[in-house]
Protein backbone atom coordinates (compact mmCIF):
# COMPACT_ATOMS: atom_id res chain seq x y z
CA UNK A 1 0.00 0.00 0.00
CA UNK A 2 1.19 3.23 -1.25
CA UNK A 3 2.67 5.83 2.10
CA UNK A 4 1.60 9.02 -0.75
CA UNK A 5 -1.42 11.07 0.14
CA UNK A 6 -3.95 10.70 -2.96
CA UNK A 7 -4.18 14.01 -4.07
CA UNK A 8 -7.51 13.40 -6.25
CA UNK A 9 -8.73 13.09 -2.73
CA UNK A 10 -11.16 16.02 -1.93
CA UNK A 11 -9.10 16.66 1.72
CA UNK A 12 -5.68 15.20 0.73
CA UNK A 13 -4.42 18.08 1.78
CA UNK A 14 -5.81 18.68 5.10
CA UNK A 15 -3.62 19.21 7.98
CA UNK A 16 -3.92 15.77 10.05
CA UNK A 17 -4.34 15.84 13.96
CA UNK A 18 -0.95 13.71 14.13
CA UNK A 19 0.57 16.80 12.17
CA UNK A 20 -0.22 18.80 14.62
CA UNK A 21 0.79 16.73 17.57
CA UNK A 22 4.38 17.03 15.94
CA UNK A 23 4.00 20.86 16.45
CA UNK A 24 3.63 20.44 19.97
CA UNK A 25 7.21 19.86 20.44
CA UNK A 26 8.19 23.08 18.47
CA UNK A 27 5.94 25.09 20.83
CA UNK A 28 8.73 24.05 23.71
CA UNK A 29 11.74 24.86 20.89
CA UNK A 30 10.12 28.53 20.45
CA UNK A 31 9.37 28.77 23.90
CA UNK A 32 13.75 28.00 24.46
CA UNK A 33 14.62 30.47 21.91
CA UNK A 34 12.93 33.61 23.90
CA UNK A 35 14.20 32.36 27.03
CA UNK A 36 17.72 31.63 25.77
CA UNK A 37 17.57 35.55 24.25
CA UNK A 38 16.44 36.93 27.51
CA UNK A 39 18.86 35.20 29.17
CA UNK A 40 22.04 36.45 27.48
CA UNK A 41 20.75 39.71 25.73
CA UNK A 42 23.77 40.75 23.92
CA UNK A 43 24.77 40.96 20.34
CA UNK A 44 26.54 37.87 21.18
CA UNK A 45 23.53 36.17 22.93
CA UNK A 46 21.31 37.54 19.53
CA UNK A 47 23.56 35.87 16.92
CA UNK A 48 23.54 32.47 18.86
CA UNK A 49 19.53 31.87 19.33
CA UNK A 50 19.31 33.62 15.97
CA UNK A 51 21.50 30.28 14.20
CA UNK A 52 19.68 28.35 16.59
CA UNK A 53 16.31 29.59 15.52
CA UNK A 54 16.98 29.13 12.01
CA UNK A 55 17.98 25.26 12.32
CA UNK A 56 14.66 24.79 14.43
CA UNK A 57 12.70 26.30 11.64
CA UNK A 58 14.79 24.77 8.82
CA UNK A 59 13.86 21.34 10.16
CA UNK A 60 10.51 21.88 10.88
CA UNK A 61 9.91 23.33 6.99
CA UNK A 62 11.35 20.47 5.61
CA UNK A 63 9.10 18.07 7.80
CA UNK A 64 6.36 19.59 6.27
CA UNK A 65 6.99 19.71 3.18
CA UNK A 66 7.70 15.29 3.66
CA UNK A 67 4.55 15.20 5.07
CA UNK A 68 3.12 17.29 2.69
CA UNK A 69 4.23 14.23 -0.13
CA UNK A 70 3.35 11.75 2.61
CA UNK A 71 0.05 10.69 4.30
CA UNK A 72 0.24 11.02 7.88
CA UNK A 73 -3.08 8.31 8.40
CA UNK A 74 -0.64 5.39 7.30
CA UNK A 75 0.98 3.83 10.38
CA UNK A 76 4.71 3.56 9.11
CA UNK A 77 4.42 7.75 8.66
CA UNK A 78 2.56 8.63 12.23
CA UNK A 79 5.43 6.39 13.65
CA UNK A 80 8.05 8.58 11.76
CA UNK A 81 6.62 11.58 13.01
CA UNK A 82 6.51 10.13 16.75
CA UNK A 83 10.14 9.05 16.43
CA UNK A 84 10.96 12.45 15.41
CA UNK A 85 9.24 14.22 17.82
CA UNK A 86 11.24 12.51 20.71
CA UNK A 87 14.67 13.62 19.06
CA UNK A 88 13.10 17.09 18.45
CA UNK A 89 12.70 16.62 22.07
CA UNK A 90 15.77 16.35 23.09
CA UNK A 91 17.00 18.87 20.53
CA UNK A 92 14.97 22.00 22.55
CA UNK A 93 15.74 20.56 25.46
CA UNK A 94 19.69 21.02 24.20
CA UNK A 95 19.06 24.40 23.40
CA UNK A 96 19.72 26.51 26.10
CA UNK A 97 22.99 24.69 26.27
CA UNK A 98 23.79 24.14 22.90
CA UNK A 99 26.88 26.57 22.54
CA UNK A 100 28.64 24.41 25.59
CA UNK A 101 27.76 21.30 27.51
CA UNK A 102 25.02 20.06 25.30
CA UNK A 103 26.37 20.90 21.40
CA UNK A 104 26.80 17.51 20.64
CA UNK A 105 23.09 16.71 21.90
CA UNK A 106 21.52 19.81 20.06
CA UNK A 107 23.71 18.30 16.30
CA UNK A 108 23.07 14.68 16.41
CA UNK A 109 19.46 15.00 17.11
CA UNK A 110 19.30 17.80 14.20
CA UNK A 111 21.04 15.70 11.64
CA UNK A 112 20.00 12.80 12.98
CA UNK A 113 16.16 14.42 11.65
CA UNK A 114 17.19 15.70 8.67
CA UNK A 115 19.00 12.16 7.64
CA UNK A 116 16.66 10.06 8.60
CA UNK A 117 13.50 11.34 8.06
CA UNK A 118 14.86 12.11 4.10
CA UNK A 119 15.99 8.60 3.80
CA UNK A 120 12.35 7.40 5.46
CA UNK A 121 10.70 9.24 2.85
CA UNK A 122 12.69 7.25 -0.26
CA UNK A 123 12.05 4.05 1.43
CA UNK A 124 8.34 5.19 1.60
CA UNK A 125 8.14 6.69 -1.77
CA UNK A 126 10.07 3.54 -3.80
CA UNK A 127 7.02 3.40 -6.04
CA UNK A 128 7.19 6.76 -6.71
CA UNK A 129 7.72 8.00 -9.97
CA UNK A 130 11.67 8.35 -10.65
CA UNK A 131 11.35 11.79 -11.04
CA UNK A 132 10.62 12.35 -7.02
CA UNK A 133 12.83 9.49 -5.61
CA UNK A 134 15.73 11.52 -7.60
CA UNK A 135 14.70 14.69 -6.31
CA UNK A 136 14.82 13.37 -2.65
CA UNK A 137 17.63 11.76 -3.09
CA UNK A 138 19.66 15.02 -3.96
CA UNK A 139 18.26 16.29 -0.98
CA UNK A 140 19.53 13.77 1.02
CA UNK A 141 22.99 14.31 -0.39
CA UNK A 142 23.26 17.63 0.23
CA UNK A 143 21.70 17.45 4.06
CA UNK A 144 24.44 14.94 4.10
CA UNK A 145 27.02 16.91 3.69
CA UNK A 146 25.42 19.67 6.43
CA UNK A 147 25.09 16.44 8.93
CA UNK A 148 29.03 15.79 8.83
CA UNK A 149 29.27 19.89 9.52
CA UNK A 150 26.73 19.38 12.10
CA UNK A 151 28.82 16.60 13.91
CA UNK A 152 31.77 18.44 13.68
CA UNK A 153 30.41 21.35 15.37
CA UNK A 154 29.24 19.84 17.91
CA UNK A 155 32.54 17.76 18.81
CA UNK A 156 34.62 21.40 18.56
CA UNK A 157 33.84 24.65 21.03
CA UNK A 158 34.07 28.13 21.12
CA UNK A 159 34.38 29.81 18.00
CA UNK A 160 35.39 26.64 16.03
CA UNK A 161 31.58 25.21 16.59
CA UNK A 162 30.34 28.76 15.04
CA UNK A 163 32.06 28.04 12.03
CA UNK A 164 30.99 25.10 11.04
CA UNK A 165 26.93 25.30 12.26
CA UNK A 166 27.39 28.29 10.29
CA UNK A 167 28.32 26.49 7.55
CA UNK A 168 26.18 23.61 7.95
CA UNK A 169 22.98 25.90 8.29
CA UNK A 170 24.58 27.88 4.69
CA UNK A 171 24.86 24.71 2.95
CA UNK A 172 21.22 23.71 3.71
CA UNK A 173 19.92 27.23 2.84
CA UNK A 174 21.91 27.55 -0.91
CA UNK A 175 20.21 24.10 -1.37
CA UNK A 176 16.96 24.65 -2.41
CA UNK A 177 18.94 27.97 -4.49
CA UNK A 178 21.32 25.82 -6.12
CA UNK A 179 18.05 23.17 -7.30
CA UNK A 180 19.83 20.60 -5.12
CA UNK A 181 22.31 19.96 -7.79
CA UNK A 182 24.90 16.97 -7.56
CA UNK A 183 27.03 16.10 -9.70
CA UNK A 184 26.16 12.49 -11.45
CA UNK A 185 22.05 13.13 -10.67
CA UNK A 186 21.87 16.62 -11.89
CA UNK A 187 19.34 19.73 -10.30
CA UNK A 188 15.87 19.42 -9.60
CA UNK A 189 13.32 21.97 -11.16
CA UNK A 190 10.56 23.80 -9.36
CA UNK A 191 8.20 21.61 -10.90
CA UNK A 192 9.60 18.81 -9.11
CA UNK A 193 8.40 20.61 -5.60
CA UNK A 194 4.88 19.23 -7.00
CA UNK A 195 3.77 20.55 -3.12
CA UNK A 196 0.03 20.30 -2.32
CA UNK A 197 0.01 24.67 -2.03
CA UNK A 198 -3.15 24.80 0.75
CA UNK A 199 -1.47 21.98 2.99
CA UNK A 200 1.89 24.33 3.29
CA UNK A 201 -0.05 27.33 3.06
CA UNK A 202 -1.87 25.76 6.40
CA UNK A 203 0.82 24.47 7.95
CA UNK A 204 2.97 27.55 8.04
CA UNK A 205 0.14 28.99 9.28
CA UNK A 206 -0.25 27.15 12.17
CA UNK A 207 3.54 27.94 13.22
CA UNK A 208 2.57 31.49 13.23
CA UNK A 209 -0.13 30.62 15.31
CA UNK A 210 2.44 28.70 17.70
CA UNK A 211 4.69 31.14 17.89
CA UNK A 212 2.07 33.99 18.81
CA UNK A 213 0.73 31.64 21.35
CA UNK A 214 4.16 31.41 22.76
CA UNK A 215 4.46 35.03 23.29
CA UNK A 216 1.24 35.49 25.03
CA UNK A 217 1.78 32.54 27.38
CA UNK A 218 5.27 34.50 27.93
CA UNK A 219 3.76 37.57 28.44
CA UNK A 220 0.54 36.19 30.75
CA UNK A 221 3.14 34.59 33.27
CA UNK A 222 5.64 37.47 33.25
CA UNK A 223 3.13 39.56 34.22
CA UNK A 224 1.67 37.79 36.75
CA UNK A 225 4.92 37.04 38.78
CA UNK A 226 5.09 41.09 39.06
CA UNK A 227 3.54 43.56 41.75
CA UNK A 228 0.71 45.08 39.92
CA UNK A 229 0.88 48.76 39.23
CA UNK A 230 -0.23 50.96 36.66
CA UNK A 231 2.82 50.81 34.43
CA UNK A 232 3.00 47.16 34.06
CA UNK A 233 -0.82 46.63 33.42
CA UNK A 234 -0.68 49.60 30.28
CA UNK A 235 2.70 47.24 29.43
CA UNK A 236 0.66 44.32 29.54
CA UNK A 237 -2.19 45.64 27.52
CA UNK A 238 0.00 46.90 25.01
CA UNK A 239 1.62 43.72 24.66
CA UNK A 240 -1.13 41.92 24.15
CA UNK A 241 -2.79 44.21 21.34
CA UNK A 242 0.32 44.13 19.79
CA UNK A 243 0.10 40.08 19.40
CA UNK A 244 -3.48 40.73 18.38
CA UNK A 245 -2.47 43.64 15.51
CA UNK A 246 0.52 41.09 14.49
CA UNK A 247 -2.03 38.19 14.30
CA UNK A 248 -4.29 40.79 11.81
CA UNK A 249 -1.56 41.69 9.64
CA UNK A 250 -0.51 38.46 8.77
CA UNK A 251 -4.08 36.59 8.35
CA UNK A 252 -6.86 39.35 8.12
CA UNK A 253 -6.80 39.35 4.25
CA UNK A 254 -2.78 38.54 3.84
CA UNK A 255 -2.44 34.63 4.50
CA UNK A 256 -6.05 33.85 2.84
CA UNK A 257 -5.17 35.67 -0.48
CA UNK A 258 -1.35 33.49 0.00
CA UNK A 259 -3.13 30.27 0.64
CA UNK A 260 -5.58 30.85 -2.52
CA UNK A 261 -2.19 31.87 -4.78
CA UNK A 262 -0.19 29.42 -3.96
CA UNK A 263 -3.34 27.08 -4.25
CA UNK A 264 -4.00 27.25 -7.73
CA UNK A 265 -0.68 27.56 -8.81
CA UNK A 266 0.80 26.37 -11.34
CA UNK A 267 4.44 26.34 -9.92
CA UNK A 268 3.79 26.10 -6.30
CA UNK A 269 6.98 24.37 -5.93
CA UNK A 270 8.65 27.88 -6.48
CA UNK A 271 5.89 30.00 -4.50
CA UNK A 272 6.84 27.17 -1.22
CA UNK A 273 10.52 27.70 -1.59
CA UNK A 274 10.54 31.69 -1.64
CA UNK A 275 7.27 32.75 0.32
CA UNK A 276 6.97 29.96 2.64
CA UNK A 277 10.11 28.19 3.32
CA UNK A 278 12.42 30.90 3.50
CA UNK A 279 10.29 34.65 4.00
CA UNK A 280 8.63 33.35 7.45
CA UNK A 281 12.15 32.72 9.01
CA UNK A 282 11.54 36.38 9.24
CA UNK A 283 8.33 36.45 10.37
CA UNK A 284 8.68 33.75 13.27
CA UNK A 285 12.31 35.53 14.19
CA UNK A 286 10.30 38.91 14.83
CA UNK A 287 7.53 37.06 16.68
CA UNK A 288 9.98 35.43 19.46
CA UNK A 289 11.84 38.93 19.74
CA UNK A 290 8.55 40.88 20.06
CA UNK A 291 7.64 37.93 23.19
CA UNK A 292 11.36 38.84 24.85
CA UNK A 293 10.49 42.51 24.10
CA UNK A 294 6.77 42.39 26.10
CA UNK A 295 8.41 40.58 28.70
CA UNK A 296 11.31 43.12 28.94
CA UNK A 297 8.78 45.88 28.89
CA UNK A 298 6.45 44.51 31.73
CA UNK A 299 9.42 43.80 34.20
CA UNK A 300 11.24 47.44 32.85
CA UNK A 301 9.05 49.55 32.40
CA UNK A 302 11.26 52.95 32.52
CA UNK A 303 14.52 51.69 32.61
CA UNK A 304 16.61 49.87 30.13
CA UNK A 305 19.89 49.48 28.05
CA UNK A 306 20.29 49.80 24.81
CA UNK A 307 20.04 45.68 24.08
CA UNK A 308 16.85 45.77 25.92
CA UNK A 309 15.53 48.56 23.55
CA UNK A 310 16.62 46.98 20.58
CA UNK A 311 14.45 44.08 20.84
CA UNK A 312 11.64 46.31 21.59
CA UNK A 313 12.40 48.33 18.42
CA UNK A 314 13.79 45.23 16.52
CA UNK A 315 11.15 42.36 16.86
CA UNK A 316 8.20 44.25 15.14
CA UNK A 317 10.82 45.57 12.24
CA UNK A 318 11.93 42.08 11.81
CA UNK A 319 7.76 40.96 11.62
CA UNK A 320 6.89 43.49 9.79
CA UNK A 321 9.74 43.19 7.02
CA UNK A 322 9.20 39.49 6.66
CA UNK A 323 5.39 40.05 6.33
CA UNK A 324 6.10 42.08 3.73
CA UNK A 325 8.26 40.37 1.80
CA UNK A 326 5.75 37.25 2.14
CA UNK A 327 3.33 39.65 0.70
CA UNK A 328 5.13 40.57 -2.03
CA UNK A 329 5.86 36.89 -3.14
CA UNK A 330 2.24 35.85 -2.63
CA UNK A 331 0.41 38.44 -4.19
CA UNK A 332 0.27 40.17 -7.72
CA UNK A 333 2.72 43.75 -6.92
CA UNK A 334 5.67 44.74 -7.98
CA UNK A 335 6.43 46.21 -4.77
CA UNK A 336 5.78 45.24 -1.66
CA UNK A 337 2.66 46.47 0.30
CA UNK A 338 3.30 50.36 0.67
CA UNK A 339 1.37 50.39 4.34
CA UNK A 340 4.43 47.60 5.30
CA UNK A 341 6.81 49.88 4.11
CA UNK A 342 5.74 52.98 5.67
CA UNK A 343 5.36 51.22 8.79
CA UNK A 344 8.94 50.00 8.39
CA UNK A 345 10.12 53.53 8.04
CA UNK A 346 8.49 54.49 11.16
CA UNK A 347 10.16 52.06 13.09
CA UNK A 348 13.45 53.55 11.65
CA UNK A 349 12.42 57.11 12.45
CA UNK A 350 12.10 55.60 15.96
CA UNK A 351 15.80 54.64 16.52
CA UNK A 352 16.91 57.89 16.77
CA UNK A 353 15.01 58.58 19.94
CA UNK A 354 15.67 54.86 20.80
CA UNK A 355 19.08 54.99 21.21
CA UNK A 356 19.01 58.99 22.57
CA UNK A 357 17.53 57.38 25.03
CA UNK A 358 14.31 60.21 24.74
CA UNK A 359 12.13 56.92 25.30
CA UNK A 360 11.61 54.89 28.12
CA UNK A 361 10.57 50.96 27.83
CA UNK A 362 7.05 51.71 27.63
CA UNK A 363 6.92 54.38 25.91
CA UNK A 364 8.96 52.94 23.36
CA UNK A 365 6.65 49.53 23.32
CA UNK A 366 3.27 51.93 22.96
CA UNK A 367 5.13 53.84 20.28
CA UNK A 368 5.81 49.97 18.47
CA UNK A 369 2.44 48.96 19.00
CA UNK A 370 0.88 52.30 17.67
CA UNK A 371 2.91 51.50 14.18
CA UNK A 372 1.52 47.80 14.22
CA UNK A 373 -2.07 49.20 14.24
CA UNK A 374 -1.52 52.25 11.36
CA UNK A 375 -0.35 49.16 9.39
CA UNK A 376 -2.85 47.22 9.92
CA UNK A 377 -5.61 49.43 9.78
CA UNK A 378 -4.25 50.81 6.39
CA UNK A 379 -3.95 47.92 5.17
CA UNK A 380 -7.57 46.58 6.09
CA UNK A 381 -9.16 50.03 4.49
CA UNK A 382 -7.23 49.93 1.51
CA UNK A 383 -7.92 46.15 0.27
CA UNK A 384 -11.83 46.70 1.92
CA UNK A 385 -11.72 50.09 -0.49
CA UNK A 386 -10.29 47.61 -3.46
Amino acid sequence: MSLLRERDKADSGRVAMVELFFDLVFVFAVTQLSHSLLGDLTAQGLAKVGLLLLAVWWVWIYTSWVTNFLDPERLPVRICLFALMFVGLLLSVSIPHAFDKHGLVFAASYAFMQVARTGFFLWAARGAPERMRRNFQRILAWLSVSAVCWLIGGFAAGETRWLWWALALLIEFAGPWAYFYVPGLGASTTADWSVDGGHLAERCALFVIIALGESLLVTGATFGDQAWNTQNIVALVSAVFGSVLMWWIYFDTGQQRAHHRIAHSKDPGRQGRSAYTYAHTLIVAGIIVCAVADELVIVHPQHGENPALMAILGGPFCYLLGVAWFKWLTNDRRTPPLSHMVGIGLLALLAVPTFLHWLSPLALGLSTTAVMLIVAVWESLAIRRA
